[in-house]
C-alpha cells in the first residue's frame, strides 16, 4: 500500500495536480507520525485504520459544513474523501453486514444486549477494514434487542 501511495504521490507531483498532491502528502504525514509514535513500521491493518480515520474525519466535517450551508468547503472535502477512499478496500454492503452480524450472533449465542460489545468486537476483528462500524453497531443493537 505504501508503494502505491508513493507512486501516486510522485505521479501527482509530475502531473501538477496540486490538490491531490496536498491530500496525499497529508496522508503520508499521518502515516509517518503513526510510525514515529509506534517506533516501528506499520502493518497493513494499521495503515487502513489511519486512512479510514482520515475519511471519517472528513465525512464528519463535510456534514458540519453542509449544515452551515458551506457547499464550497463541503465539495473540497468530498474530493478529499474520493482520493483517500481509493486506498481502502471496498466496503461491505448492508446485506453482507447483516448476514455477518446474524452469523456471529448465531455462533456466539448472546443472552442479552449486554454482550453487544463482544459481538461488535468480533465483527471488527474479522471485517474491520471493510465494515462501517456505525452500521454494525446499529445492526447488532437491533438484533440483540429482539432476544
Amino acid at each position: 500500500m505504501l508503494d502505491k501511495l508513493n507512486a501516486d504521490l510522485t505521479a501527482a507531483l509530475k502531473a501538477g495536480e496540486k490538490f491531490k498532491l496536498s491530500v496525499l502528502r497529508m496522508l503520508k504525514s499521518e502515516i509517518k507520525n503513526a510510525e514515529i509514535n509506534k517506533r516501528d513500521a506499520l502493518d497493513e491493518t494499521e495503515l487502513l485504520s489511519i486512512i479510514k480515520k482520515q475519511v471519517k474525519v472528513r465525512k464528519d466535517s463535510r456534514e458540519e459544513y453542509l449544515s452551515y450551508n458551506r457547499e464550497d468547503l463541503a465539495d473540497n472535502l468530498a474530493k478529499e474523501i474520493d482520493i483517500l477512499s481509493k486506498y481502502l478496500p471496498e466496503e461491505l454492503t448492508d446485506e453482507e453486514l447483516s448476514k455477518i452480524v446474524d452469523d456471529i450472533i448465531l455462533e456466539e449465542k448472546p443472552t442479552d444486549i449486554k454482550q453487544m460489545g463482544t459481538i461488535i468486537k468480533l465483527v471488527q476483528t474479522k471485517y474491520g477494514a471493510r465494515a462501517d462500524m456505525k452500521k454494525v453497531s446499529n445492526l447488532v443493537r437491533d438484533a440483540l434487542s429482539k432476544l
